[in-house]
């Protein structure tokens, strides 16, 4: 039984492009799991907040940012569930090339949700207990945070490494 040509001869593994594609599927999926269930958990929390007596006493910026946050964590939600449904879907069509493609797309997009979530999670939290100059304090501090965070794989990439260690 022949092998297919490595999948990429530079990167120093011996795979097919089959067995880079069930590779890649299950690192997408594992990262999947690693955000779907905090999203999942945050988004539930979130739609029971309405139904508490002092939601009334929110005044109109902080209910304007309770509903885009509903909204962004339902989203989010369905983008990180997307790559599962997509594989029940298509399992077994033999299209897992744009399958990884297509769920690598929904994870990358979910965690665009999920950094939107965490910053406007930390306005809306600290505007109702410290004011809203804290909250706008505290939530430049988190995007800065989220945006070094997006950044670091550039940095990464930009810093030389030893291949040999």
């Amino acid at each position: 039984m022949s092998k297919e040509p490595d999948a990429d001869p530079g990167d120093g593994r011996d795979e097919t492009v089959n067995e880079r594609m069930d590779r890649n599927w299950t690192d997408i999926l594992q990262e999947v799991r690693a955000t779907q269930t905090g999203t999942q958990v945050l988004a539930g929390f979130l739609l029971s907040v309405a139904f508490q007596p002092k939601f009334g006493a929110l005044d109109q910026f902080q209910r304007a940012t309770y509903l885009m946050l509903v909204l962004t964590a339902v989203i989010t939600t369905v983008l990180a569930l997307a790559p599962v449904s997509l594989h029940r879907s298509l399992f077994r069509k033999q299209v897992k090339p744009r399958l990884v493609r297509l769920g690598h797309l929904c994870l990358r997009a979910s965690l665009v949700g999920v950094a939107m979530i965490l910053c406007a999670t930390v306005l809306l939290v600290v505007d109702v207990a410290a004011g809203r100059g804290w909250a706008l304090g505290a939530t430049s501090l988190v995007v800065l945070l989220v945006v070094g965070v997006a950044l670091l794989p550039r940095v990464v990439t930009l810093v030389p490494h030893d291949r040999g260690r």
